[in-house]
This record gives C-alpha cells, sequence and structure tokens, in this order.
C-alpha cells in the first residue's frame, strides 16, 4: 500500500462549538464549521447585510451560499489533532488596568485588587510587602466572574449547602447557618475528584488511540484489499479478453475454411460445366454443318452419329438453402448475449451483496441508543458454544488446491487420504508438496468461526492465498511460514505452528471435533474444543494484511461440519 498512514479528514473541530465538525462546510475565506453552527451564527447578521467570519472577520455581502463539503479521505493530506486550548469559551485576552497608552497584555490578576496586571505592573506585587496578602492568579479573561454581583467583594468561600462560591458578606444573611468552608478547603476536596476524572480521561484517551490506530490498519487492509480485487478483475477480464479473440480467430478460421472449401468445390463444377458447353457448341456447329449440306450421301453417310443426342456430363448445381454462413455470426451474437446475460446476473448479485454489507459498524457508548446498530451483545468476546454459533460460516473444499491423493466428496465438504494418485488437471493453486487443501471463501473484516471432525493425524488453520503451493518445503506447509497459522492434532497431543516456531499444548482436551474462531479485526485465530463452555487450545495473534483461507493438512480425513445458530450445544 503506497500510504501506510489513513489521513484524518481535514475537519477536525468547529471554532463556534468546540467540538467534532458535523457536515463540514468551508466559508469563502477557507476556515471551516459545521453547517448548523455556521447557519446560526450568521442568522444573527441578517437585518444588517454583511455577514463575517467568527475566525479571520473577513466580510462577505452578499451572505455565502452554504453547501457541504465532499471529503476525500484518500487524497487530502495527512492532518494532525488540532491543539486544543482548555476551556476555549471561559478564556479571553484582557489587557492591564494600569498601562497608560497602548495596553500590555494582562498576565495576572488580583483578586485583592480586583484587577489585571501586565509583566510590569505586577511586580510590586512581588516585591512590596503591602501586597504579600494579595492573591495573584493566572489571567482567564473573567475577572468580574470572582466578584459577588449582590456585594461586589472577592469571592473567597463556598457554600456546600448550596454549591456556589459566595463572599463573606453573603454569609450574613443569605447563607447564614449554611455549611461554609474556604475556597482553598473545597477546591482541595474536589480536586481529589478531578484527579480520578482527569485518570479516567487518560485512560479512555489511551483506548481511543488504540481505537484509531486499529481503524488505521483496519482502513488500509480494507484500501489494499481493493486493490487487491481491482487488479485481480482487470486480470481477469484481460484474460475474458483474451479468449473472446481467441473465439473470434476459431469463427473467423471457420468461416474462411467453408468459404475457401465451397469456393473451390465451385471452381471445379465451374470447369466442367464449361468444358460441356464447348462440347456443345461443337455439336451445334457440326450439326448446322449437315444440315445445309446439299450432299445426299455425305448427310447421309453422317446422320448415324449426329442423330444421337449428347449425354449430360455434369450434374446440375445449386446453392443448399440450409447452408449460410448467418448461422456462424448469428452464433457468435447468441454468444455475446450469454456473456452479457451472465455478467448482468454476477454483477447485480454483487451488487446487491456490496450494498446490504455495511462497511463500517457502529457501536453505541455508554449506553447511547441513537444509532440503528447491533447490540453490544454481538460484539464481545463470545464464551459459550452458542455465543460462537452467531458467527458461523458456510465453507467448502477449494478442488483447484486439493492434494493429488486426496478426494473430496459431500459436496465439497469432507475430504479423505486414498494414498493413491488422482488425476486432477494441472492448477497453479494446487498443493504438489504436502497433503493440504485449502476452502474456497476469503475471510476477511470481521468475525468468522467453522467446525471440522477429523480422523488420524492433521492440521487446521488459515494460510494467505499468496502461501506457495509448489515444492516440498517450508514455504507450502501450514504454518511453517509467515503466511499461514496452524494448529496440528494427534492422538498424542497438539501444537501450534507460525513461522516454523511450534509451541506443544501437553493438557488441551482430546475432540474428535474442533472449532475455530478467526477475529480477522481482532488479529486473533484460536482454536478450541468444541463443548457447550468451548475450552480453549491455543490463541494467536498477530496483525493480518490479506484475506484468510481455512487450510488443511489431511492424514486421514476430515469435515467441514454444518452449523446453524440454532444448533444445541454439546
Amino acid at each position: 500500500m503506497a500510504d501506510s498512514n489513513f489521513p484524518l479528514p481535514p475537519y477536525d473541530y468547529c471554532p463556534l462549538c468546540v467540538d467534532a465538525v458535523r457536515d463540514p462546510v468551508t466559508i469563502p475565506c477557507g476556515d471551516t464549521y459545521c453547517l448548523e453552527c455556521i447557519k446560526v451564527y450568521w442568522d444573527q447578521f441578517d437585518h444588517m447585510g454583511v455577514y463575517s467570519c467568527p475566525q479571520c472577520r473577513a466580510t462577505f455581502t452578499p451572505r455565502p451560499v452554504l453547501k457541504r463539503d465532499v471529503v476525500d479521505v484518500y487524497h487530502e493530506p495527512k492532518r494532525q489533532l488540532p491543539e486544543l486550548t482548555p476551556f476555549p469559551d471561559m478564556h479571553r485576552d484582557s489587557y492591564c488596568d494600569f498601562c497608560v497608552g497602548r495596553r500590555n497584555k494582562a498576565v495576572k490578576s488580583c483578586l485583592m485588587c480586583l484587577a489585571y496586571y501586565c509583566e510590569t505592573h505586577v511586580k510590586p506585587h512581588y516585591e512590596s510587602s503591602t501586597f504579600k496578602r494579595h492573591k495573584l492568579v493566572d489571567e482567564t479573561g473573567h475577572l468580574d466572574r470572582k466578584i459577588c454581583p449582590q456585594h461586589e467583594k472577592g469571592l473567597e468561600l463556598f457554600c456546600r449547602t448550596d454549591q456556589m462560591c459566595i463572599c463573606v458578606l453573603c454569609t450574613v444573611r443569605e447563607h447564614r447557618s449554611h455549611n461554609i468552608i474556604s475556597a482553598e478547603e473545597e477546591r482541595n476536596e474536589k480536586q481529589k475528584v478531578l484527579v480520578v476524572t482527569q485518570s479516567e480521561v487518560q485512560y479512555i484517551i489511551q483506548e481511543r488511540l488504540k481505537e484509531l490506530q486499529g481503524l488505521k490498519h483496519n482502513v488500509d487492509v480494507l484500501k489494499s484489499g481493493a486493490q487487491r480485487a481491482q487488479a485481480e478483475s482487470d486480470k481477469t477480464f484481460h484474460e475474458m479478453l483474451q479468449a473472446v479473440e481467441r473465439w473470434k480467430a476459431e469463427i473467423n478460421q471457420l468461416i474462411t475454411a467453408n468459404m475457401q472449401g465451397a469456393m473451390s468445390q465451385a471452381e471445379g463444377y465451374v470447369d466442367r460445366l464449361e468444358q460441356e458447353i464447348q462440347e456443345l457448341q461443337r455439336r451445334d456447329a457440326e450439326l448446322r454443318q449437315i444440315l445445309e449440306t446439299e450432299d445426299n450421301i455425305h448427310f447421309l453417310q453422317n446422320f448415324p452419329t449426329l442423330c444421337v443426342p449428347p449425354e449430360p456430363t455434369v450434374p446440375k448445381v445449386l446453392i443448399n438453402p440450409q447452408f449460410s454462413f448467418g448461422e456462424m455470426s448469428k452464433t457468435a451474437t447468441e454468444m455475446k448475449e450469454q456473456v452479457d446475460d451472465i455478467c448482468k446476473k454476477e454483477l447485480s448479485k454483487i451488487s446487491k451483496t456490496v450494498s446490504d454489507t455495511p462497511v463500517y459498524i457502529l457501536l453505541p457508548r455508554n449506553g447511547e441508543k441513537r444509532l440503528k446498530v447491533p447490540s453490544r451483545a454481538d460484539f464481545q468476546e463470545p464464551k459459550t458454544r452458542t455465543d460462537f454459533l452467531r458467527y458461523s460460516c458456510k465453507l467448502s473444499f477449494d478442488p483447484n488446491t486439493v492434494y493429488k491423493e486426496l478426494v473430496l466428496s459431500d459436496g465439497n465438504q469432507k475430504v479423505s487420504r486414498k494414498r493413491t494418485v488422482q488425476f486432477y488437471p494441472d492448477h497453479p493453486e494446487r498443493f504438489d508438496g504436502f497433503s493440504q487443501v485449502l476452502c474456497k471463501e476469503p475471510l476477511s473484516g470481521f468475525r468468522f468461526y467453522w467446525e471440522t471432525e477429523w480422523g488420524g493425524e492433521f492440521s487446521l488453520g488459515v494460510a494467505y492465498k499468496s502461501i506457495s503451493r509448489k515444492g516440498k518445503n517450508s514455504q507450502s506447509l501450514l504454518g511453517y511460514n509467515d503466511k499461514s497459522w496452524s494448529l496440528l492434532c494427534s492422538d498424542s497431543g497438539y501444537s501450534a505452528w507460525h513461522s516454523k516456531a511450534d509451541r506443544d499444548i501437553p493438557d488441551a482436551p482430546r475432540t474428535s471435533r474442533l472449532g475455530v474462531y478467526l477475529d480477522y479485526a481482532g488479529n486473533t485465530v484460536a482454536f478450541y474444543s468444541v463443548s457447550e463452555t468451548m475450552e480453549l487450545i491455543h490463541r494467536f495473534k498477530a496483525q493480518f494484511s490479506e484475506p484468510l483461507y481455512a487450510g488443511f493438512g489431511v492424514g486421514s480425513s476430515v469435515t467441514l461440519c454444518q452449523l446453524k445458530q440454532s444448533t444445541k450445544p454439546y
């Protein structure tokens, strides 16, 4: 894949609502807002007829037409998450109350003086003992919110009864007999709560970063899958075009051969007819001559030979009305129509499948029910066999991959080893070194589960389509390379294999039926002893980059079990 980092959309947050942008619109100056936010903001200026950008203050007349932006996530430049200002709605620039002329930006405010100070004028608060009891705080631009609106005194206390900040005079009447403590003490208590909240937020951030990384990876896989499908489609249609060219050449050759044969026969008939005509013309001349002679003796002497009519030597030649080159062009038309019908039917089928299968599944958080999505139980890690059966998939063995000593039966649901060579046609996907077979169905995107019954030593697992099929080496043996993951099963026990690395599993339960659970998005493939509680034998963790195919190494026989969600647990 050309770019391993999936670019974030260029719209990260809306400056008006300070939230993730919804229905992004870009106004003429280039700034972007939520469609609803900028609409409501500009509605306030309809009476003036002049509209401005809330950020750069550029003005527009008349009111610009708002249209949702169309985002191409594959070609937008990579964007980083924006630097967010904490409490942007609570912060504003303020200026020093003691500067003369051009006022400098304030850096501190005094809760005793109730005034703003720049770096120069705040120095007396640090240097003079007169101000040693004054409380300096970082400037936030809301000094008025630190003054009691009723008594115009600084807010120094907190009323727990009414849960609000108050001044000293408030304790005399409005908050008399209430539970009152200093603002500092209340802050210390509430800070403990915020520390816990901060920990939770940091944990959520880490979880979201993991989700983001996983989403980027899965989108990469999705895009590479689309590119691979397009390449395979191009290859297939190129081969189809080549096949059509061959069919065209064969029909043209057939027409040419028939035409040449017909012309050759016609030329023979023409030559013979021309010769017969010449003979008849010669006889006609002789008859005309004898009829015109005055010599009676000559006439009578030649009469016996000339009175006999000539025998025809060439049959009458007609074109057979049942023969027509139009039949060949009609056949070509019928072949085209059949190909069109097949392509339309298959394209309609796959279009419906693609349309009915969502690319993304949205999961609600914290009990949100606004989205019509599957229940949370659908996406929890399965525990019982009933849970696993929710992801059951129908598989079938691929005849093009089956080893020469294996025999398929039961509609390609069972494979047996016969120890005698079967006469299969050569195929680039056929294993020719090991007694192995893959299933037809590609597995990618979400979760899949299947079960098998086996006899004799065998192995089962998953592999990329790109696994080697030729030769008796590690590149074509399930579990012995980086393109496959497998569990080797025998009467003596199990062992898990990947990239030639094995792990013995001595204590796993023995069973003739095994379940395989593939969580493609979760990058795991696990093997289970089938029962109501589904005992785990081994789990692989991996980073899948291609669609996977169920694979088997067959010692005696392997059967793909027919599963339904209503199947009763063992």
